[in-house]
């Protein structure tokens, strides 16, 4: 089976699903996460983009109540993580899914959460939990608005940034 089809299939072998069921499952998350048409593609032949929106397939395909996102866009490159960003978008406008997105990127964090819980460094400790009132679908065109909450994000995170740089200097 190809990259595409067959990674995805990966995580239904322990279901027993018959094959039927699971070829079904298989195009219906690379439908909607807009890569059917690589359905039988390989590795070489998908962008850092297309191989993120794969994974996020593979999760949807079990039918998961909850997504964790761990730094689910960092080894992307700015243009494609942005694409990813809409697509996450996208996708959360026809499906409805909850998840937590782990994320040290402060632009990341504004663009696509609803809640940005901000945690202190060692031990970490929640310090301050802000709400993002702006529906999703809004944000690319309200840029300006979420500029202002991702400089309260870093002014919060500031002190704390600086003096993990004090620490890493002193080593």
């Amino acid at each position: 089976m190809a990259y595409c089809a067959g990674n995805i299939s990966l995580v239904l072998e322990d279901h027993k699903l018959p094959k039927k069921e699971c070829e079904a499952i298989i195009t219906d998350v690379l439908a909607r996460t807009n890569l059917s048409e690589f359905h039988d593609a390989l590795p070489r032949q998908l962008s850092g983009g297309m191989k993120q929106r794969v994974a996020i397939a593979r999760a949807l395909a079990v039918r998961p109540a909850f997504l964790l996102m761990d730094e689910p866009l960092s080894a992307l490159d700015s243009q494609t993580r942005e694409l990813l960003m809409d697509d996450l978008v996208d996708l959360w406008a026809r499906e409805k899914f909850s998840a937590c997105y782990v994320t040290h990127n402060l632009a990341e964090a504004v663009r696509l959460g609803h809640k940005v819980v901000v945690l202190s460094r060692r031990p970490g400790k929640v310090r301050e939990v802000v709400q993002i009132g702006m529906p999703l679908e809004q944000r690319r065109e309200r840029a300006a608005e979420l500029e202002d909450v991702q400089q309260q994000l870093w002014h919060m995170m500031r002190e704390e940034a600086l003096a993990a740089d004090r620490e890493l200097a002193d080593v």
